[in-house]
Protein backbone atom coordinates (compact mmCIF):
# COMPACT_ATOMS: atom_id res chain seq x y z
CA UNK A 1 0.00 0.00 0.00
CA UNK A 2 1.41 3.48 -0.98
CA UNK A 3 1.63 6.36 1.17
CA UNK A 4 0.40 9.66 0.05
CA UNK A 5 0.27 12.52 1.80
CA UNK A 6 -0.98 16.28 0.56
CA UNK A 7 -1.13 19.38 2.03
CA UNK A 8 -4.34 21.74 1.77
CA UNK A 9 -6.19 25.15 3.55
CA UNK A 10 -9.13 23.84 2.56
CA UNK A 11 -10.70 27.43 2.95
CA UNK A 12 -13.27 26.27 2.06
CA UNK A 13 -13.16 22.82 0.92
CA UNK A 14 -14.36 23.01 -2.84
CA UNK A 15 -15.10 20.84 -5.96
CA UNK A 16 -11.09 21.64 -7.14
CA UNK A 17 -10.08 19.75 -3.92
CA UNK A 18 -12.71 16.86 -4.68
CA UNK A 19 -11.06 16.90 -8.06
CA UNK A 20 -7.48 16.94 -6.40
CA UNK A 21 -8.42 13.80 -4.06
CA UNK A 22 -10.06 11.97 -7.27
CA UNK A 23 -6.63 12.34 -9.15
CA UNK A 24 -5.03 11.01 -5.98
CA UNK A 25 -6.82 7.91 -5.66
CA UNK A 26 -7.00 7.19 -9.77
CA UNK A 27 -2.68 7.80 -9.54
CA UNK A 28 -2.58 5.21 -6.32
CA UNK A 29 -5.89 3.30 -6.00
CA UNK A 30 -4.50 1.17 -3.03
CA UNK A 31 -3.38 3.93 -1.07
CA UNK A 32 -3.23 5.40 2.65
CA UNK A 33 -3.73 9.36 2.24
CA UNK A 34 -2.32 11.42 4.88
CA UNK A 35 -3.81 15.25 4.91
CA UNK A 36 -1.67 17.87 6.80
CA UNK A 37 -4.00 20.56 7.49
CA UNK A 38 -3.93 24.14 8.45
CA UNK A 39 -6.05 24.77 11.29
CA UNK A 40 -7.54 28.51 11.88
CA UNK A 41 -5.61 30.48 9.75
CA UNK A 42 -3.36 30.13 5.99
CA UNK A 43 -0.33 30.90 4.92
CA UNK A 44 -1.86 34.35 3.22
CA UNK A 45 -2.58 35.53 6.53
CA UNK A 46 -6.19 34.98 6.10
CA UNK A 47 -9.14 33.44 8.39
CA UNK A 48 -10.65 29.88 7.50
CA UNK A 49 -14.15 29.82 6.78
CA UNK A 50 -14.14 26.46 8.68
CA UNK A 51 -13.03 25.49 11.73
CA UNK A 52 -10.26 22.64 11.93
CA UNK A 53 -13.00 20.19 13.22
CA UNK A 54 -14.82 20.80 10.24
CA UNK A 55 -12.69 20.47 7.74
CA UNK A 56 -10.92 17.27 9.34
CA UNK A 57 -14.61 15.91 9.03
CA UNK A 58 -15.29 17.05 5.00
CA UNK A 59 -12.01 15.34 4.34
CA UNK A 60 -12.73 12.18 6.08
CA UNK A 61 -15.98 11.78 3.80
CA UNK A 62 -14.07 12.53 0.66
CA UNK A 63 -11.57 9.47 1.50
CA UNK A 64 -8.67 11.23 3.79
CA UNK A 65 -7.51 8.60 6.33
CA UNK A 66 -5.40 10.41 8.63
CA UNK A 67 -5.99 14.40 9.16
CA UNK A 68 -2.49 16.06 11.24
CA UNK A 69 -2.48 19.60 12.15
CA UNK A 70 -0.21 22.22 10.61
CA UNK A 71 0.82 24.22 13.86
CA UNK A 72 -0.41 28.14 13.48
CA UNK A 73 3.39 28.91 14.01
CA UNK A 74 4.14 27.29 10.75
CA UNK A 75 1.14 27.84 9.01
CA UNK A 76 1.12 31.75 8.50
CA UNK A 77 4.79 32.14 7.52
CA UNK A 78 6.07 32.32 3.72
CA UNK A 79 5.79 29.33 1.46
CA UNK A 80 8.97 28.31 2.29
CA UNK A 81 8.48 27.76 6.32
CA UNK A 82 5.08 27.06 5.36
CA UNK A 83 5.98 23.74 2.95
CA UNK A 84 9.46 22.60 4.96
CA UNK A 85 7.30 22.32 7.92
CA UNK A 86 4.40 20.41 6.53
CA UNK A 87 7.10 18.12 4.88
CA UNK A 88 9.02 17.46 7.94
CA UNK A 89 5.68 15.69 9.24
CA UNK A 90 5.05 13.74 5.81
CA UNK A 91 8.60 12.27 6.42
CA UNK A 92 8.27 11.83 10.03
CA UNK A 93 4.87 9.94 8.99
CA UNK A 94 6.63 7.68 6.67
CA UNK A 95 4.44 9.01 3.68
CA UNK A 96 6.15 7.94 0.52
CA UNK A 97 4.39 10.52 -2.06
CA UNK A 98 3.81 14.26 -1.55
CA UNK A 99 1.22 15.00 -4.69
CA UNK A 100 0.11 18.97 -5.04
CA UNK A 101 -1.62 21.06 -7.60
CA UNK A 102 0.34 23.61 -9.95
CA UNK A 103 -0.06 26.01 -12.68
CA UNK A 104 3.11 24.67 -14.21
CA UNK A 105 2.39 21.30 -13.66
CA UNK A 106 6.27 19.83 -14.60
CA UNK A 107 8.19 18.04 -11.81
CA UNK A 108 11.32 18.58 -13.74
CA UNK A 109 10.89 22.48 -13.80
CA UNK A 110 10.05 22.86 -10.12
CA UNK A 111 13.37 20.45 -9.53
CA UNK A 112 15.29 22.54 -11.45
CA UNK A 113 14.32 25.36 -10.01
CA UNK A 114 14.67 24.33 -6.87
CA UNK A 115 18.18 23.52 -7.59
CA UNK A 116 19.05 26.81 -8.84
CA UNK A 117 17.63 28.05 -5.46
CA UNK A 118 19.74 26.61 -3.45
CA UNK A 119 22.75 25.84 -5.12
CA UNK A 120 23.26 29.27 -7.36
CA UNK A 121 25.28 31.33 -6.96
CA UNK A 122 23.51 34.34 -8.39
CA UNK A 123 20.01 33.62 -7.41
CA UNK A 124 20.98 35.17 -3.66
CA UNK A 125 22.40 38.52 -5.82
CA UNK A 126 19.63 38.56 -8.93
CA UNK A 127 16.90 38.40 -6.25
CA UNK A 128 18.36 41.42 -4.11
CA UNK A 129 18.81 43.32 -7.13
CA UNK A 130 15.31 43.06 -7.96
CA UNK A 131 14.25 44.00 -4.17
CA UNK A 132 16.62 46.87 -4.91
CA UNK A 133 14.75 47.92 -7.86
CA UNK A 134 10.90 48.24 -5.91
CA UNK A 135 9.87 44.72 -6.57
CA UNK A 136 8.30 42.42 -3.98
CA UNK A 137 9.85 39.58 -2.91
CA UNK A 138 7.57 37.29 -4.69
CA UNK A 139 8.02 39.33 -8.04
CA UNK A 140 12.19 39.52 -6.97
CA UNK A 141 11.75 36.03 -7.09
CA UNK A 142 10.11 35.07 -10.12
CA UNK A 143 12.45 37.47 -12.60
CA UNK A 144 15.49 36.61 -10.66
CA UNK A 145 14.18 32.86 -11.30
CA UNK A 146 13.78 33.56 -15.42
CA UNK A 147 16.69 35.32 -15.92
CA UNK A 148 18.57 31.92 -14.55
CA UNK A 149 16.12 29.33 -15.91
CA UNK A 150 13.78 31.20 -18.43
CA UNK A 151 10.93 29.38 -16.52
CA UNK A 152 8.19 31.99 -16.20
CA UNK A 153 6.69 31.88 -12.07
CA UNK A 154 3.67 33.50 -11.59
CA UNK A 155 1.25 31.95 -9.39
CA UNK A 156 1.71 31.50 -5.61
CA UNK A 157 0.62 27.76 -6.24
CA UNK A 158 4.08 27.13 -8.34
CA UNK A 159 6.03 29.23 -6.02
CA UNK A 160 4.58 27.25 -3.15
CA UNK A 161 5.42 23.85 -4.99
CA UNK A 162 9.07 25.24 -5.54
CA UNK A 163 9.08 25.41 -1.79
CA UNK A 164 7.90 21.81 -1.06
CA UNK A 165 10.58 20.49 -3.69
CA UNK A 166 13.07 22.06 -2.05
CA UNK A 167 12.49 20.94 1.66
CA UNK A 168 12.58 17.27 0.16
CA UNK A 169 16.02 18.20 -1.76
CA UNK A 170 17.67 20.17 1.44
CA UNK A 171 16.48 17.52 3.93
CA UNK A 172 16.80 14.62 1.18
CA UNK A 173 13.63 13.48 2.70
CA UNK A 174 12.27 10.28 0.80
CA UNK A 175 9.59 11.71 -0.65
CA UNK A 176 8.51 11.79 -4.41
CA UNK A 177 7.35 14.82 -5.06
CA UNK A 178 3.80 14.67 -7.94
CA UNK A 179 2.13 17.60 -9.13
CA UNK A 180 -1.24 17.40 -10.67
CA UNK A 181 -2.26 20.28 -13.23
CA UNK A 182 -4.85 23.05 -11.50
CA UNK A 183 -8.07 23.70 -13.25
CA UNK A 184 -8.08 27.52 -12.19
CA UNK A 185 -6.02 30.17 -11.45
CA UNK A 186 -5.43 30.19 -7.17
CA UNK A 187 -6.28 34.02 -7.47
CA UNK A 188 -9.06 34.49 -9.79
CA UNK A 189 -11.86 36.28 -8.22
CA UNK A 190 -14.51 35.21 -10.61
CA UNK A 191 -16.38 31.84 -10.49
CA UNK A 192 -16.17 29.48 -13.12
CA UNK A 193 -18.40 27.01 -14.47
CA UNK A 194 -18.13 24.35 -11.82
CA UNK A 195 -14.30 24.38 -10.45
CA UNK A 196 -13.51 27.94 -9.23
CA UNK A 197 -10.83 29.09 -7.16
CA UNK A 198 -10.97 29.16 -3.44
CA UNK A 199 -10.23 33.18 -3.41
CA UNK A 200 -13.53 33.56 -5.68
CA UNK A 201 -15.83 31.74 -3.49
CA UNK A 202 -15.04 33.50 -0.43
CA UNK A 203 -15.50 36.27 -2.46
CA UNK A 204 -18.77 35.36 -3.60
CA UNK A 205 -20.14 33.86 -0.14
CA UNK A 206 -19.44 37.00 1.69
CA UNK A 207 -21.32 39.35 -1.35
CA UNK A 208 -24.29 36.96 -0.97
CA UNK A 209 -23.91 35.17 -4.29
CA UNK A 210 -24.68 31.83 -4.72
CA UNK A 211 -22.13 28.80 -4.58
CA UNK A 212 -23.65 25.40 -4.41
CA UNK A 213 -22.05 24.81 -8.33
CA UNK A 214 -18.87 25.15 -6.85
CA UNK A 215 -18.64 23.31 -3.26
CA UNK A 216 -19.96 20.34 -2.12
CA UNK A 217 -23.22 20.11 0.12
CA UNK A 218 -20.85 19.40 2.68
CA UNK A 219 -19.19 22.66 2.56
CA UNK A 220 -22.49 24.60 2.23
CA UNK A 221 -24.16 22.80 5.05
CA UNK A 222 -20.89 23.96 7.39
CA UNK A 223 -20.49 27.58 5.73
CA UNK A 224 -22.12 30.21 8.35
CA UNK A 225 -19.00 32.12 8.99
CA UNK A 226 -20.01 35.72 10.33
CA UNK A 227 -19.64 37.95 7.67
CA UNK A 228 -18.46 41.04 9.85
CA UNK A 229 -15.53 38.78 11.02
CA UNK A 230 -13.14 41.15 9.33
CA UNK A 231 -14.86 43.60 11.83
CA UNK A 232 -13.77 41.67 14.85
CA UNK A 233 -10.82 41.11 13.43
CA UNK A 234 -9.79 44.91 12.84
CA UNK A 235 -10.95 45.89 16.10
CA UNK A 236 -8.74 43.56 18.20
CA UNK A 237 -5.77 44.32 16.02
CA UNK A 238 -6.61 47.75 16.22
CA UNK A 239 -6.59 47.99 20.40
CA UNK A 240 -3.26 45.87 20.11
CA UNK A 241 -1.38 48.35 17.66
CA UNK A 242 -2.28 51.26 19.15
CA UNK A 243 -0.99 49.89 22.87
CA UNK A 244 1.95 48.59 20.85
CA UNK A 245 2.43 51.39 18.79
CA UNK A 246 6.50 51.90 20.08
CA UNK A 247 7.06 48.15 20.07
CA UNK A 248 5.75 46.90 16.54
CA UNK A 249 9.33 45.83 15.56
CA UNK A 250 9.47 43.05 17.32
CA UNK A 251 7.23 41.42 15.71
CA UNK A 252 7.23 38.65 12.97
CA UNK A 253 7.07 40.53 9.29
CA UNK A 254 7.51 44.16 10.32
CA UNK A 255 10.21 45.64 8.80
CA UNK A 256 11.82 48.11 6.62
CA UNK A 257 10.09 50.84 8.74
CA UNK A 258 6.78 49.81 8.22
CA UNK A 259 5.80 50.55 12.07
CA UNK A 260 6.53 53.84 10.83
CA UNK A 261 3.59 53.41 8.56
CA UNK A 262 1.44 51.78 10.65
CA UNK A 263 1.50 54.90 13.36
CA UNK A 264 0.57 57.03 11.10
CA UNK A 265 -2.52 55.62 9.46
CA UNK A 266 -3.86 53.35 12.31
CA UNK A 267 -6.26 56.47 13.91
CA UNK A 268 -7.26 56.94 10.18
CA UNK A 269 -8.42 53.84 9.30
CA UNK A 270 -12.12 52.71 9.72
CA UNK A 271 -11.88 49.61 8.58
CA UNK A 272 -9.56 46.26 7.98
CA UNK A 273 -8.98 46.86 4.19
CA UNK A 274 -8.94 50.56 4.55
CA UNK A 275 -5.83 49.75 6.83
CA UNK A 276 -4.03 47.50 4.33
CA UNK A 277 -4.76 50.34 1.74
CA UNK A 278 -3.14 52.78 3.74
CA UNK A 279 -0.17 50.86 4.71
CA UNK A 280 0.28 48.95 1.48
CA UNK A 281 3.94 49.98 -0.75
CA UNK A 282 4.65 48.29 -3.80
CA UNK A 283 7.35 46.17 -1.68
CA UNK A 284 4.76 45.00 0.59
CA UNK A 285 2.06 42.63 -1.01
CA UNK A 286 -1.42 42.56 0.67
CA UNK A 287 -0.23 38.63 1.59
CA UNK A 288 2.64 40.08 3.82
CA UNK A 289 0.86 42.57 5.01
CA UNK A 290 -2.19 40.00 6.19
CA UNK A 291 0.92 37.93 7.63
CA UNK A 292 1.61 41.00 9.18
CA UNK A 293 -0.95 42.08 10.99
CA UNK A 294 -1.78 38.83 12.02
CA UNK A 295 1.19 37.93 13.98
CA UNK A 296 1.31 41.41 15.53
CA UNK A 297 -2.62 40.54 16.73
CA UNK A 298 -1.20 37.44 18.04
CA UNK A 299 1.59 38.12 19.27
CA UNK A 300 4.54 36.22 17.59
CA UNK A 301 8.06 37.36 17.55
CA UNK A 302 10.72 37.63 15.62
CA UNK A 303 12.91 35.72 18.08
CA UNK A 304 10.17 33.03 17.99
CA UNK A 305 9.63 32.13 14.19
CA UNK A 306 12.29 29.22 14.41
CA UNK A 307 10.35 26.83 17.17
CA UNK A 308 10.63 23.31 15.79
CA UNK A 309 7.77 20.70 15.95
CA UNK A 310 8.25 18.43 18.70
CA UNK A 311 4.73 16.66 18.29
CA UNK A 312 2.11 15.22 16.10
CA UNK A 313 -1.18 16.06 16.64
CA UNK A 314 -4.56 14.24 15.38
CA UNK A 315 -7.10 15.92 14.19
CA UNK A 316 -9.27 12.46 12.40
CA UNK A 317 -8.91 9.58 11.08
CA UNK A 318 -11.08 6.36 10.06
CA UNK A 319 -9.99 2.99 10.62
CA UNK A 320 -7.15 2.73 8.06
CA UNK A 321 -5.54 5.99 9.70
CA UNK A 322 -5.93 4.63 13.30
CA UNK A 323 -4.51 1.30 11.82
CA UNK A 324 -1.69 3.47 10.60
CA UNK A 325 -1.26 5.72 13.45
CA UNK A 326 -0.90 1.85 15.68
CA UNK A 327 1.71 0.59 13.55
CA UNK A 328 3.84 4.03 13.47
CA UNK A 329 3.89 5.14 16.77
CA UNK A 330 6.44 3.74 18.25
CA UNK A 331 8.33 3.85 14.50
CA UNK A 332 8.80 7.80 14.80
CA UNK A 333 11.09 9.65 17.48
CA UNK A 334 8.05 12.45 17.76
CA UNK A 335 4.94 11.73 20.44
CA UNK A 336 1.79 11.76 18.64
CA UNK A 337 -0.91 13.94 20.80
CA UNK A 338 -4.28 14.99 20.48
CA UNK A 339 -4.63 16.73 23.28
CA UNK A 340 -3.24 20.00 24.92
CA UNK A 341 -2.46 18.36 27.95
CA UNK A 342 -0.23 15.92 26.27
CA UNK A 343 3.24 17.81 26.28
CA UNK A 344 4.75 21.08 27.54
CA UNK A 345 5.35 22.74 24.46
CA UNK A 346 5.58 25.99 23.19
CA UNK A 347 3.81 25.95 19.42
CA UNK A 348 1.24 23.85 21.20
CA UNK A 349 0.46 26.25 23.72
CA UNK A 350 0.27 29.19 20.87
CA UNK A 351 -1.70 27.17 19.04
CA UNK A 352 -4.35 27.04 21.69
CA UNK A 353 -3.71 31.14 21.87
CA UNK A 354 -4.48 31.36 18.39
CA UNK A 355 -7.79 29.21 17.99
CA UNK A 356 -9.42 30.91 20.87
CA UNK A 357 -8.48 34.30 19.22
CA UNK A 358 -9.75 32.58 15.85
CA UNK A 359 -12.86 31.72 17.54
CA UNK A 360 -13.96 34.87 18.91
CA UNK A 361 -13.31 36.62 15.00
CA UNK A 362 -15.74 34.66 14.16
CA UNK A 363 -18.37 34.61 16.46
CA UNK A 364 -17.61 31.18 17.75
CA UNK A 365 -16.03 31.02 20.92
CA UNK A 366 -18.64 28.52 22.57
CA UNK A 367 -16.50 26.55 20.24
CA UNK A 368 -13.60 26.40 22.74
CA UNK A 369 -15.02 23.73 24.95
CA UNK A 370 -14.86 21.18 22.30
CA UNK A 371 -10.88 22.41 21.47
CA UNK A 372 -9.87 21.78 24.68
CA UNK A 373 -11.33 18.59 24.60
CA UNK A 374 -9.28 18.31 21.61
CA UNK A 375 -11.22 14.37 20.66
CA UNK A 376 -10.11 13.48 17.15
CA UNK A 377 -12.97 12.98 15.30
CA UNK A 378 -13.16 9.18 14.05
CA UNK A 379 -14.73 7.97 10.96
CA UNK A 380 -15.94 4.60 11.69
CA UNK A 381 -17.53 3.42 8.01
Amino acid sequence: MEKVGIICEYNPFHNGHIYHLKKVKEMFPDSFITLILSSCFTERGEVSFLTKWEKTKIALDYGVDLVIELPFIFATQSADIFASHAVFLLEKLGINYLVFGSETDDIDVFKNLARTMLYSKEYDKLVKKFLDLGNNYPASIAKALYDLTEAKINYSNDILAISYVKAIMLNDFKITPITIKRTNNYLSQELNEHISSATSIRKAYLEGIDIQDHVPKETLELLNINKNYLDNFFYLLKYKLINEANNLDDYLDVSEGIDKRIKKYIFEAKSYQELLDLIKTKRYTYTRLNRMFLHILMNLKKDEKDKDINYIRVLGFNKIGKKYLKFIKDKIDLPIITNYKDIDDFVLKFELKATTIYLYIINKEYLLKEELKSIPIIKED
